[in-house]
């Protein structure tokens, strides 16, 4: 028992990105083995870890995953195979001192030079309570607000991805800047009731406006200067809410979607696909079975008969593929994909066309997106919000793509999701300039 004690690192082949992986085991006086799993920026909790003779299983229910390998103690090494859902990795591991190193340089760590609150506040009408982070600076009040809204998925207060803490940067480098700063658990995560998948823009939009309601009646608020920062989905709701509240003193977009909603998910596909190396082919195959998947999205209100709909053209389309590290080729990917698009969140997200509220904005906007930005490409977006705010007589504006950097806003090589946990960067200074620098001019 006491040789399977320790910390054991290797490396998954995930269709062509090199992901290192380490786990630590432990036992306590009686025997009992414990650990984590330390990959890809997160350090995820084991749910079960068991050995009998040379055989190790380690399971984690909340990503789905689990091991299985065989110890040599001789060699110190543990040879196996790591699963995902459906889909198999090899998986050779060495024991040694030190588990895969997370390098995220830009987190603040405590003491922060400002105060910091964990604050909630009712949705009344949602008959929800959200709970998020206050942050405001050691200087005379009343000071400038901004709300930070999250991308797509359910997301914690930090925007939390990969180990990368965006919103949490976001705020220490804006509060050090004078800002105050409200951060918010999104629906049903952390410290947040309700149901995240349930939700729809509206929905969105009514927590925003809540958390607006709540800042008001914070004395350090200036209640003139309050503003919103949207990230990528949150760059959809950022307008939906300033086009219907005239309390939103300005608003930034950063990689906030311009096209129609379901336009840019053809295109975000097409790009991805690309930048994992998929053959035209399968290419193809997919944006059929996305045409096929919205249509009935769009058009069949049964959800059983949808759900039969969409389950049968996908395993129409993918019963010859045989590379089972490729998507909606297991059970499991198939079911998660079916649920999201059924959602209520997928059904009104694919209808939504976000200039139909930017040409309402009348408050001052900035709008970035990175060049290398593959899931909302950074041209055709800007371009759209550019001209939409235009139509509707909105004069300040400013509209900018920035050199190399990818969807989180990262310096990036080329803009894959596979990158995104091996950039050490969380976000880039220079965005973060723009931002600042920006905000300062609106106040």
């Amino acid at each position: 028992m006491d040789s399977i004690t320790g910390i054991w690192k290797g490396e998954i082949n995930a269709a062509g990105a090199i992901v290192p992986i380490s786990f630590s085991i432990k036992d306590d006086s009686k025997g009992f083995l414990s650990g984590s799993l330390i990959s890809q920026g997160q350090s995820i909790k084991a749910d079960k870890i068991s050995i009998k003779n040379h055989d190790l299983f380690i399971e984690f229910n909340k990503i789905n995953g689990k091991f299985q390998g065989i110890f040599n103690s001789s060699t110190s090494t543990i040879i196996g195979v790591w699963t995902q859902g459906n889909q198999d990795f090899d998986l050779s591991l060495q024991k040694t001192q030190t588990p895969v190193e997370i390098l995220r340089p830009q987190i603040p760590h405590k003491p922060y030079p400002y105060v910091e609150k964990n604050v909630k506040y009712a949705n009344k009408n949602a008959n929800i309570v959200l709970g998020g982070t206050l942050t405001y600076p050691n200087i005379t009040p009343p000071y400038p607000a901004l709300i930070l809204i999250s991308g797509s998925g359910a997301e914690d207060r930090d925007e939390t991805i990969f180990g990368h803490k965006p919103f949490l940067v976001l705020a220490d480098n804006l509060t050090r800047k004078g800002f105050a700063v409200l951060r918010v658990d999104d629906r049903g995560v952390g410290e947040s009731t309700g149901n995240y998948i349930e939700a729809t823009n509206a929905d969105f939009a009514s927590d925003v406006k809540t958390g607006i309601d709540f800042l008001k009646k914070q004395k350090e608020i200036n209640q003139n200067k309050i503003g919103l920062i949207g990230h990528s989905e949150g760059g959809v709701i950022a307008p939906l809410v300033a086009s219907q509240n005239s309390d939103v003193a300005f608003i930034v977009l950063m990689a906030g979607p311009g096209l129609p909603l379901k336009q840019i998910l053809y295109m975000q596909g097409e790009l991805i696909a690309r930048a994992n190396h998929m053959s035209e082919e399968l290419i193809s195959k997919q944006r059929y079975l996305q045409e096929i998947m919205f249509s009935y999205v769009k058009n069949e209100k049964n959800i059983e008969i949808a759900e039969e709909k969409i389950r049968k053209a996908i395993t129409e389309e993918f019963k010859d593929v045989k590379d089972k590290n490729l998507p909606l080729t297991s059970e499991d990917s198939i079911n998660a994909q079916i649920e999201m698009v059924l959602s209520p969140w997928f059904r009104d997200f694919l209808t939504y066309d976000p200039k139909e509220a930017l040409r309402k904005v009348e408050c001052p906007v900035l709008a970035l997106n990175g060049e290398k930005d593959l899931q909302v490409p950074a041209k055709e977006n800007l371009t759209a919000i550019k001209e939409a705010l235009q139509s509707g007589g909105n004069t300040n504006y400013e509209v900018l793509e920035i050199p190399n950097l990818n969807h989180l806003f990262q310096t990036a090589d080329t803009g894959a999701i596979t990158e995104y946990a091996q950039i050490q960067e969380t976000i880039s200074p220079k965005a973060l300039e723009i931002i600042g620098d920006w905000l300062m001019k609106q106040i």
